[in-house]
């Protein structure tokens, strides 16, 4: 593998993730205090999923969702659940900045294959199994390429040519890409007219 992949990618990570942090700690903490109220419980949503080499790890990102649950304990719907507040979130990515501290962690980086559920470890083929032998990104370049709009064999497929080919310009363009379609809400997020519907395996 290339030598910024081995080396200079994390601290590129590392330095950009801390001044994103310091730059927009406002921005978060304004977030945080507006969900605190909204969700009025905490406003993170933690999930463990598998990251480089399928290590499990922990993201963090802000919730969208209420806690709501039906009379018999269950938790509601997801279109009942999502919030004013949190729908905005997702609208302009911005329940992601938590995501921040994962690559300042080392657990994440800026640019990879999102980080997916460990129930579908077992459903992915040789190649697409490829998509873990980098850190899992914030973006990447299948979230530039379609995303929701795209099957999950192409959201793979552009995993692995990342992985293939993980390069700085790589990086900086993607990144570049997915600032653009943040501020023209291209639907870097999922969302209730665009959901992410299950994988379940490539049959």
């Amino acid at each position: 593998m290339k030598l910024y992949a081995l080396f200079f990618k994390r601290i590129f990570d590392f330095v950009i993730s801390f001044l994103a942090i310091i730059i927009l700690s406002p921005l978060i903490f304004g977030v945080y205090i507006v969900l605190l109220v909204v969700c009025k419980s905490s406003p993170f949503f933690l999930q463990d999923r598998p990251g480089k080499n399928e290590k499990r790890m922990r993201i963090i990102k802000f919730k969208s969702m209420s806690d709501e649950k039906d009379t018999d304990g269950n938790l509601l719907p997801d279109v009942q659940r999502l919030t004013k507040a949190g729908n905005f979130c997702r609208k302009y990515s911005l329940d992601e900045l938590p995501q921040l501290f994962n690559v300042l962690k080392g657990d994440m980086s800026l640019v990879g294959p999102r980080p997916l559920l460990f129930k579908y470890l077992s459903l992915y083929n040789n190649e697409q199994k490829r998509r873990h032998e980098v850190r899992p990104g914030i973006t990447g370049w299948a979230q530039v390429n379609g995303r929701n709009s795209i099957s999950w064999q192409q959201k793979f497929k552009c995993d692995v040519y990342y992985v293939s080919n993980v390069s700085f310009m790589l990086d900086i363009k993607i990144l570049w890409l997915t600032f653009m379609k943040v501020i023209k809400k291209e639907g870097i997020n999922q969302s209730t007219e665009r959901p992410m519907q299950p994988f379940d395996g490539n049959n």
